[in-house]
Order: C-alpha cells, then sequence, then structure tokens
C-alpha cells in the first residue's frame, strides 16, 4: 500500500546494504535525509531480511512511505529483482525484492550500490549536469558505475561495469576475484596498505611507526591509517600515497580511452583523502590518456554526497519506480 504526503512526492526509504551494518534512511523528493536507522548485518539470509523488515518498519512508524530501495555490493539482476551474488551476504540467487515487497507491502528494488552512488550524485551530487560520467568508487576495493546520457548502463545481465577488476599488471598481485593484477589491487585501500607493507620490506627503517605496527600485526595496517600518516609527512606512507596516485590516474586513462565520458566522479571511502592525491592522479591521467594533448579531458570531481550517496540513489530510484507505476495507462481488455 502507498503512502504519500498529499500534493507531494512520497518519501521513500534507501537501504545501504553492507557487509558489516545496514543503514535505512528516509529520503525526500529532493534528496535530503530526514531520518536514519543502522543496524549490524546478520549473517543468514533470513536474519538479514528480518533486519532490513524491521528497519522499515521502525522508519514507517514515524513517516509516510511510498517505497524502498536497496543498494546491494554484489551481482544484481537486470529486472532489479534478485541478488545473482553478493561476496559478504548471505544471499545466493535469492528473491529479495519479492520477499521484502511480501513481508512490507511496498514496493521493493534492488541496485548495485555503485549504480546508486553515480544516480545519486547525477541527481544531487558531483554529476549534476554530466551527460556520460563513470563514477568510480574506491574503498576496500573498486566499485565503478556508468551513465549514458543520463541513464544507468548495467549491461546484458545486470553486472556492468566491473572496472576494478580489469588487469593492469599480469601476473600482479592475487585478487579475491581468482585473477592476478587487477587495477584495484593497486588502487584501493587495501591497496595502499598493500603497497606500504611492501615498502617497508625493503626499507624498514625510513618509518618507524609504521614498521612497528607490521611487525606487532601485519594484517592491521589499513588503508586509512596510511592515508593519516601520509598526511603527517611520513616518508613511506608519502610514497605509498604517490604510488597510489598513478594507478588511479593510468585507471582513469584506461576509463577515458574505453568510454570517453565527460565527467568522472571518485567516491567511496578513499575519497576522504583526496587531497593527497587527485592532484597528482589527475597529471597522471591527462598524460597517459591516448592522444593527450589533443583531445578534451573529462572533469575529475570528488563526491558530494559522501557515505550517504548509495541511500540516497536507491531511494530515489525506487522513488522513479513507484512514480512510474502510478502514472503507467491501465491496460484496457
Amino acid at each position: 500500500m502507498t503512502r504519500k504526503i498529499a500534493g507531494a512526492l512520497p518519501l521513500t526509504v534507501g537501504i545501504d546494504v553492507g557487509g558489516t551494518n545496514i543503514r535505512a534512511s528516509v529520503v525526500d523528493a529532493e534528496g535530503q535525509v530526514l531520518d536514519t536507522v543502522a543496524a549490524p548485518t546478520p549473517h543468514s539470509a533470513r536474519a538479514l531480511e528480518d533486519a532490513l523488515a524491521r528497519s522499515v518498519r521502525e522508519l514507517c512508524a514515524r513517516h509516510p512511505i511510498g517505497a524502498v530501495g536497496l543498494a546491494v555490493a554484489g551481482f544484481i539482476t537486470s529486472d532489479r529483482t534478485t541478488v545473482r551474488f553478493a561476496p559478504h551476504l548471505p544471499w545466493k540467487d535469492t528473491p529479495v525484492a519479492k520477499r521484502l515487497t511480501d513481508r512490507l507491502e511496498l514496493p521493493v528494488i534492488l541496485e548495485h550500490d555503485a549504480n546508486a552512488a553515480a544516480w545519486a550524485e547525477y541527481r544531487f551530487g558531483a554529476a549534476t549536469g554530466g551527460h556520460n560520467v563513470v563514477l568510480i568508487a574506491i574503498g576496500t576495493g573498486i566499485g565503478a558505475a556508468l551513465l549514458i546520457e543520463g541513464k544507468l548502463y548495467r549491461g546484458t545481465h545486470g553486472v556492468a561495469p566491473e572496472l576494478g577488476h580489469l588487469q593492469v599488471v599480469p601476473q600482479g598481485r592475487a585478487c579475491p576475484c581468482g585473477k592476478q593484477g587487477c587495477w584495484e589491487r593497486y588502487c584501493s585501500g587495501t591497496a595502499l596498505a598493500d603497497t606500504a607493507i611492501e615498502l617497508l620490506a625493503t626499507d624498514p627503517v625510513s618509518s618507524t611507526v609504521l614498521a612497528r605496527e607490521v611487525y606487532r600485526d601485519p594484517g592491521s595496517l589499513t588503508g586509512r591509517r596510511v592515508a593519516g600518516a601520509a598526511q603527517d609527512g611520513d616518508p613511506i606512507a608519502v610514497a605509498a600515497m604517490a604510488d597510489f596516485a598513478r594507478w588511479l590516474g593510468l585507471g582513469l586513462a584506461f576509463v577515458g580511452d574505453i568510454f570517453d565520458p565527460d565527467l568522472m566522479v571518485i567516491a567511496g571511502g578513499v575519497s576522504s583523502s583526496a587531497g593527497l592525491f587527485l592532484d597528482e592522479a589527475r597529471e597522471e591521467y591527462a598524460r597517459a590518456v591516448t592522444g593527450a594533448g589533443h583531445r578534451p579531458l573529462a572533469r575529475i570531481r570528488t563526491t558530494q554526497l559522501g557515505e550517504a550517496a548509495g541511500m540516497i540513489g536507491a531511494a530515489e530510484l525506487a522513488r522513479a519506480v513507484l512514480v512510474d507505476t502510478e502514472h503507467r495507462p491501465s491496460r484496457v481488455g
């Protein structure tokens, strides 16, 4: 049952379904977040769906909600109803949208989390006014989304574009996807930590702070910690950040060669440290793109909506489906 504010577009809920936490927000038609609830992510499909239903019902008790959108890090079918596979979630070929629609009596749609973030940035943030836009979400790995003339491109089977798994170094670092040398193994929060560890192995005295951390627990070093050390001028961290910037610029050149976008948006957790790498990445991109010096370059921006982008985008996509359904002519005969 659709509930809406008289004379206004309905409020919708966007949910970021992460491997650690789920965050659900009420979003209005202007992309403003009005209310948010959060909970840990359960490890079974049934428990996860229970937690999602509870979050939505809690928000429904305080707001008139018309539809729900889920932003999921995984493969979503092209009709946006089923999760084919999500590496950090318990769903495998699961009709999540139908299950939640039946429980909540509200329309529910699914979307890849990078697509949801790209749509939010296009409607309300850094990608506003773009025509052909690529969003690159850099966190633990790399997620990506593509908008062509203002429309999300999902590919034939709903899984495009997997830019993070373009092979940039044959026989390079092993990737959880099963390949070696993927772009995200050199340009992500994980990659920052790996690069710092490799640099410490060849020159351990250059950074006593990071060296002590790695000596105590090699798995404790994170990209966020390396970025913080680079901000403080740590030589190893600065070198790791320079390597990251180079790989980001080279990757952006690949993206420019393939898609020729007018705008690229850098999102994800690493984007909060953009001051440490973005200028150098832009310069590398400008040098490495095919036809450098003889073609217009894409504008490169960082996210305006930050961590809320996935929720805002999922909510807005749910609203679009709801409005389309309400205005679709009834069939005759």
